[in-house]
């Protein structure tokens, strides 16, 4: 008997897993009562909660942030000893245990004020009740009580519970920063946010004067507190060096009809951030050229401020910090805005439980610009992926002469909420006559009528910021659809000319006589049906090329008429591997059974424990 107290301290006083590496943390609530730290490895993903709580810790993943359709584990020490349980929820809330455990216990610990809990489980279980984990958004689940939790006891968390949403197989980021790094910062001063619900405010800056190139190796967002869902994107441009600081003097409202002229020198974007992202850290062999004649002298700073609840009286100081250094980087890193132009061009039926729309960077662009600078291509190391909140998920697709390769960003679980870029694993090469199509699928069940593509966040997008190296003259690779196909689709024969008017006014049929093209639109009768045949027709139009240099020039393709990639041989994804981890509680119980075999055996050689 004096055995059993050696695999007591095995499984419940000691790491399982010493020297495990978590490289990955959050803090989950407002309070800082509840981290989060992970770590991917292969086909399986380990999790440490660190919890100011003396009760039951509580964890899952959500399709929505709520707890309908669950997938949750509850653990803690009742008593000194640990407990771990996988549950779900059904539709209603309903806890239930899952008869497949696949939370594996690694270490649990309590003292007067916290507890810890390490736990892993396999990125896909096949177990219904459970969430794949895959590189899309995760919607995190959190509880906590100051009670353990016993099955038929009513414990309920009241408001210890919230939700947040992750990237749980970001790339590890193993570039260190040091704290002693030089910094410039590019914030707003006192910007009155006006009480309408999408305002996009812009302010120039001037680069701090360098003698010499330097590179900008990180950028962190600035976020004024308690704006943190005020402030949704943050776009930095470039602007032409012929400006002087008189345009440091103000700031005004992007795209007004009075905005300064100097604006609108500014189309290459240089960074981008939008809401729940944290701060971009550049490749070790990449960075932002700052200090050269070629590089940005003057910035523009677009803040898009988004105020559903209307708001008054609100002030934002809000921007952000760059990081730079001397010590040159190989390569000067670029930034290529694809997708669909952001006009009334792209629009989506009311009703809609699914639609697609795509965006095409296209091979006639990519060519032109790429043989002008770079024949053997551009690496690809980071995706930014924007949509707006009927956005539910978005693809990038690269194609390479018929063939379809393997997606280079995705995010089936957008989360208007919770944008950043996602490191790709491995770079990506483009080359000469590749495509790329932005794919955003949507859906307006909730909506009575159309959806336009605009600036508000009732409007919509579909972009990809592409963050890549060499930095080479292109800022922009996009495609418009072509408007009156579509409107040929509801019945519309005639336009008004020459068009005088912007959205133009229909001169025929009569159903739609004097209406613009919005209003005609929005008349039609729009069916669960006919929104699908309009989707299916809008996906084979002829797109216009939008091809843009990075001094606000076009390259000669710019406008051209083109067809979307015909796909000989679509990319096929490698099936889900399925594995359960109660065979790895399995293990553990065979590994413990051997070491307590192991040690009794050798008390025996050497006489009993004291």
């Amino acid at each position: 008997m004096r055995r059993w107290p050696l695999l007591l301290l095995l499984l419940w006083g000691l790491p399982a897993v010493p020297g495990r590496h978590y490289p990955h943390s959050a803090v989950l609530d407002g309070a800082s009562r509840y981290r989060l730290s992970w770590a991917a490895q292969g086909s399986s993903i380990a999790f440490r909660l660190e919890v100011r709580a003396a009760g039951y810790v509580g964890f899952g993943f959500s399709p929505t942030g709520g707890m309908a359709s669950a997938d949750i584990v509850l653990g803690g020490l009742d008593a000194g000893k640990p407990y771990l349980q996988d549950y779900f929820t059904n539709a209603d809330r309903t806890l239930k245990k899952d008869s497949q455990q696949d939370y594996h216990l690694e270490y649990a610990m309590e003292n007067s004020t916290h507890t810890i809990l390490a736990f892993s489980r396999q990125l896909h279980t096949c177990d219904p009740n459970d969430k794949s984990i895959t590189e899309s958004t995760v919607r995190v689940i959190w509880a906590y009580h100051d009670k353990d939790f016993r099955e038929g006891v009513q414990n309920y968390h009241g408001s210890n519970r919230g939700t947040k949403s992750l990237r749980l197989l970001n790339p590890e980021k193993t570039a260190i920063i040091a704290p002693s790094l030089p910094y410039f910062d590019l914030t707003n001063q006192g910007v009155p946010i006006p009480d309408k619900d999408t305002t996009y405010w812009c302010q120039m800056f001037k680069i701090p004067t360098l003698h010499e190139k330097h590179h900008v190796i990180q950028v962190e967002p600035l976020i004024q507190k308690g704006h943190e869902n005020l402030v949704h994107h943050i776009l930095l441009y470039q602007c032409s060096s012929s400006l002087n600081d008189s345009v440091l003097d103000y700031g005004h409202e992007c795209y007004h009809p009075n905005m300064p002229d100097s604006f609108l020198t500014c189309e290459t974007v240089i960074f981008a951030w939008a809401i729940g992202g944290e701060g971009f850290t550049y490749p070790p062999h990449v960075g932002l050229s700052i200090g050269t004649a070629s590089d940005p002298q003057y910035v523009l700073m677009e803040v898009h401020y988004d105020n559903p609840s209307y708001m008054e009286g609100m002030i934002d100081n809000s921007g952000l910090r760059l990081f730079y250094t001397p010590d040159l980087r190989s390569y000067d890193a670029g930034v290529i805005e694809a997708g669909l132009w952001v006009s009334l061009f792209h629009n989506i039926p009311p009703g809609m439980p699914e639609f697609t729309s795509e965006g095409h960077c296209t091979l006639e662009c990519l060519e032109e610009a790429l043989d002008a600078e770079r024949p053997s291509g551009i690496n690809v190391f980071a995706v930014l992926l924007h949509a707006h909140l009927a956005g539910r998920g978005i693809r990038m697709r690269h194609f390479r002469k018929g063939d379809e390769q393997e997606l280079l960003a995705y995010d089936d679980e957008f989360d208007f909420n919770f944008q950043e870029f996602q490191y790709l694993k491995e770079e990506r090469t483009i080359l000469p006559g590749d495509n790329l199509v932005t794919e955003c699928h949507y859906s307006t069940l909730n909506r009575s009528h159309m959806t336009w593509g605009g600036l508000s966040t009732r409007n919509e997008m579909c972009l990809s910021y592409l963050l890549y190296y060499p930095r080479i003259n292109l800022t922009r690779c996009a495609s418009i659809p072509d408007i009156m196909e579509q409107l040929q689709f509801i019945g519309v024969k005639e336009i008004y000319r020459p068009v005088r008017t912007w959205p133009f006014i229909i001169k025929s049929p009569k159903q739609y006589k004097n209406l613009s093209f919005m209003d005609a639109m929005n008349k039609f009768k729009w069916s669960k049906e006919q929104g699908l045949s309009y989707n299916d027709f809008v996906l084979r139009l002829p797109v216009n090329v939008r091809c843009t240099k990075t001094d606000n020039a076009e390259w000669t393709i710019q406008g051209m008429i083109t067809s979307p990639p015909q796909i000989e041989r679509p990319y096929r994804t490698e099936p889900i591997v399925c594995s359960s981890t109660s065979c790895l509680n399995c293990n553990l119980f065979l590994t413990l059974l051997i070491v307590l075999y192991t040690s009794t055996t050798a008390a025996r050689k050497s006489g009993p424990f004291v």
